[in-house]
């Protein structure tokens, strides 16, 4: 079983992203199923995105960048980022962040 977690930073305010809706879905057989959904707290983290352990997969970790910037009154060009990816085996912890700007954004494997 793993853990996943995300952090995002608005790199053009040089601060974290406060309020950024997140969802996290698994692909099977019957399509994209949803398994977790949180929102970024006062340091722009969410570290409780999968309270209990999930199981290797195919997954995809979605932040709504767009509805934070316009919240902020910022034009952007993304309405969402989303990170697609593996777990290959069971027991590690995937730390995802998300690197925003009004008109990019980036992510890495954290730590």
């Amino acid at each position: 079983m793993s853990t996943i977690t995300t952090h995002i930073l608005d790199t053009a305010l040089g601060k974290p992203a406060i309020g950024v809706a997140i969802s996290l879905e698994q692909n099977s057989p019957q399509g994209w199923l949803p398994v977790a959904e949180g929102e970024t707290d006062s340091d722009g983290r969410v570290t409780s995105l999968t309270p209990e352990p999930i199981t290797p997969g195919h997954y995809r970790l979605t932040a709504e960048i767009g509805d934070y910037f316009a919240a902020d009154g910022r034009d952007a060009l993304y309405v969402s980022a989303q990170i697609d990816f593996v777990i290959g085996s069971a027991g590690s912890h995937y730390h995802l962040p998300f690197l925003i700007s009004p008109w990019s954004w980036s992510t890495y494997r954290g730590s």
